[in-house]
């Protein structure tokens, strides 16, 4: 894997920076918050379907891991092909060690990826590529479970309605992966869905949870908070910050 270079932040492994978690971390999606407050925003103003969030990083603005995910999503030749190839690297080492922690101490049985919500993007569903083809820890179990259902919806809106279910889920543990969590609101819709159809357990792995370094005093806590990311650990299984 190449090296995803993040300057001025703390950082750790291939670049790569650990979320939070604890006092003024939001409990559900991890973005950093005021610490009289557990939950951003955006989970305040969004309906939970979740039974967990897991980002594998921090998608700080201007990082390295953060234009590549911009370029796979825009076909941005010539990187896409190294976007794609680390991006796929990232989730199969990390899904290798932590599924475990996402399951609640179970496998999935099923895997599932976000779909777009315009019909036209969604044909051409990069990450549903990646997930199947490149990620062999969880490509056997992957499949098309949703699909835009061509409802007109605010693009960060909760909004269940833009997804339709394409098959009976009857019991069945999901997990669903998306590329970057920035409200959340795509995922918890999906999630929504995926529980209308009979999933028991839904979980989110998100390569990246969008954070702007430029918010608040995001750059003087990510500076003076330098905590070290290691494959070994996720947010689930290490103990808060």
């Amino acid at each position: 894997m190449s090296n995803l270079q993040i300057t001025g932040v703390g950082s750790g492994v291939d670049g790569l920076v650990a979320p939070l978690s604890g006092p003024g971390v939001c409990r559900i999606c991890f973005n950093l918050i005021g610490s009289a407050s557990t939950l951003c925003r955006a989970c305040l103003a969004s309906e939970h379907h979740l039974d967990v969030v897991v980002p594998i990083s921090y998608s700080v603005n201007g990082s390295g891991l953060h234009r590549k995910i911009v370029a796979y999503k825009r076909h941005a030749e010539p990187f896409v092909a190294y976007a794609i190839r680390d991006l796929a690297a990232i989730l199969e080492r990390f899904l290798a060690v932590h599924e475990l922690c996402l399951g609640a101490g179970q496998p999935f049985d099923l895997v599932t990826t976000v779909p777009s919500s315009d019909r036209q993007r969604d044909r051409h569903n990069q990450l549903r590529r990646v997930v199947a083809e490149l990620v062999p820890t969880v490509g056997a179990r992957h499949g098309r479970l949703l699909a835009p259902s061509g409802v007109a919806a605010g693009r960060r809106a909760f909004c269940p309605g833009r997804y339709q279910a394409l098959a009976s889920l009857h019991g069945q543990r999901v997990l669903l992966i998306d590329d970057m969590w920035t409200t959340g609101a795509s995922a918890q819709s999906a999630a929504a869905v995926l529980r209308a159809a009979g999933a028991s357990y839904v979980a989110a792995a998100v390569i990246g949870r969008h954070l702007n370094i430029e918010y608040s005093d995001n750059r003087r806590r990510l500076e003076v908070l330098r905590w070290g990311f290691s494959w070994g650990n996720c947010v689930v299984c290490r103990p808060p910050m």
